[in-house]
């Protein structure tokens, strides 16, 4: 099995910065996306950013211009910087991975989330 951990989380005052980061561990044959997901209390989980197999990336409208997404494939880690942050941005946030462990078939991975809360 592969395992995803992310860190980075904290709590920064709006317009602060935060850098998160993932890595993929354990049985990995190959990656065909990663990306991170927020959920804020009451609301549904969404996704962030994402970045596919060919460095194509994707933004949420609430995030462009202001977080990116970065990827090092050889140490199977991926980076969410996010700038200007907002308190519209506070919530717990997930990264994960279209993962294939064993060269049969891709899974969706996760982590087990770090919390990012903005003051204002």
């Amino acid at each position: 099995q592969a395992q995803l951990v992310e860190s980075g989380g904290g709590l920064v005052q709006a317009g602060g910065s935060l850098r998160l980061s993932c890595t993929a561990s354990g049985s990995i044959h190959s990656i065909n996306a990663q990306g991170w997901y927020r959920q804020a209390p009451g609301m549904q989980r969404e996704m962030v950013a994402s970045i596919g197999r060919d460095g194509d990336t994707f933004y949420a409208n609430s995030v462009k211009g202001r977080f990116t997404i970065s990827r090092d494939n050889a140490k199977n880690t991926w980076w969410l910087q996010m700038n200007s942050l907002q308190s519209e941005d506070t919530a717990v946030y997930y990264c994960h991975a279209d993962l294939n462990p064993l060269g049969f078939y891709y899974q969706d991975y996760w982590g087990r989330g770090t919390q990012v809360t903005v003051s204002s």
